[in-house]
């Protein structure tokens, strides 16, 4: 097996180690070699049947010492390719990372942004095979999204819930038919919340806003980069290899009100989907550079949500502000000059009750996942 081969075979088991799976060409061949050495690419091959390993387990399915396992380790989680922290009990497990949410892709661009021309060549790589996954669901679409259209929601949304011009709290209205089971555990519906849970936060770079510098393409909505979060072991990880920075829960308040200001979107990731487990991180998004937000998906957007917008027509002035900030094209103007929302598009933000001037825009609680295919092109 020559060594562009081996990086197939890698390829192959990256793609199936969760997260987004991705097209195994030449494009992904080329990009893996930004980060994974020749002399390592036998010991990606090591988590062909098991994705998460102890050290003795990988020793055997590796052929290893442990010293040169923990070598190749260090190496590999700089470079985002391999997770490595403690389960609960205390033993320490090494898993494979996937390319894409969350793994490689992101991991790479978490940290400061160095626009030097190595870091131009895999931000037009990973550009290109993002063509190339577009491209594999475009001609595959009648099989592959409705497929893809019943997967868990990859992220969950935390509404925000105070109106600004009038510094008042937004309306919460209960929805007793879409009301949460009494043996359900609920997710934190605040950031506040949230971030009192955690005693270990990180502080990295917006991945999807320095994806889009380097492409030459910078975010319309907010000059901040600093925005994403990650918690408890996600944080020790991301903090060890340099993705990011701890900070205090302070800190973290204040981040995330000046994400609030600019209108960006509070996402929450949960491990495997799982929202009855304490969140791994929480992103801010902007609707410009979202990976997975409608103006990039490729494949379809999913998204859990325990909030709906409605709108006082009695409030409502039609100024289209929520129009304006709408994440997901929801928002709109009918024929009375009255906003209204589409249903199967609102993810429950709360962006535009924040910055609607009459506060007239109210939250309806109850849960619900909102999937948005991509728009069918002609091939």
């Amino acid at each position: 097996m020559n060594i562009d081969e081996k990086y197939k075979k890698a390829g192959e088991i990256i793609s199936k180690a969760g997260g987004t799976p991705v097209p195994v060409n030449d494009t992904l061949i080329k990009l893996l070699k930004y980060f994974i050495m020749e002399d390592e690419v036998d010991f990606i091959t090591s988590f062909n049947n098991q994705k998460s390993q102890t050290m003795e387990q990988l020793k055997l399915s590796s052929g290893l010492s442990e010293e040169e396992i923990n070598k190749k380790v260090h190496d590999l989680a700089g470079r985002g390719v391999i997770f490595n922290q403690p389960n609960s009990k205390g033993i320490m497990v090494f898993r494979l990372l996937p390319l894409l949410n969350v793994g490689t892709f992101e991991y790479k661009f978490m940290g400061k942004l160095e626009y030097t021309e190595r870091n131009k060549e895999i931000c037009s790589l990973f550009n290109k095979l993002f063509g190339d996954l577009n491209s594999m669901l475009q001609e595959n679409y009648d099989s592959i999204i409705p497929l893809l259209m019943t997967a868990p929601p990859i992220d969950r949304t935390v509404t925000v819930l105070e109106n600004k011009p009038k510094n008042e709290p937004v309306k919460i209205i209960i929805n007793k038919e879409l009301g949460t089971a009494k043996d359900r555990i609920v997710p934190s519906q605040k950031v506040e919340e949230l971030i009192a849970k955690f005693d270990e936060i990180a502080l990295g770079h917006c991945f999807c806003r320095h994806y889009k510098d380097l492409a030459g393409s910078p975010c319309q909505q907010t000059d901040d980069r600093e925005t994403c979060f990650t918690f408890g072991k996600s944080a020790k990880f991301t903090s060890e290899q340099g993705f990011s920075r701890m900070i205090t829960k302070d800190e973290a308040l204040m981040v995330l009100k000046r994400a609030e200001e600019a209108g960006l979107v509070h996402k929450a990731y949960h491990p495997n989907f799982d929202t009855s487990k304490d969140e791994t991180s929480i992103c801010n998004c902007c609707r410009c550079c979202c990976a997975n937000g409608v103006d990039n998906m490729i494949a379809p957007m999913a998204n859990a949500t325990n909030f709906l917008s409605v709108v006082n027509d009695d409030l409502c002035i039609g100024c289209g502000k929520c129009v304006k900030v709408c994440h997901t094209y929801a928002a709109y103007l009918n024929d009375d000059k009255k906003a209204r929302r589409k249903e199967n598009l609102c993810i429950g933000c709360g962006v535009c009750a924040h910055f609607c001037p009459q506060n007239a825009i109210s939250m309806i609680e109850g849960e619900r996942i909102v999937r948005i295919p991509p728009k069918r092109k002609n091939i």
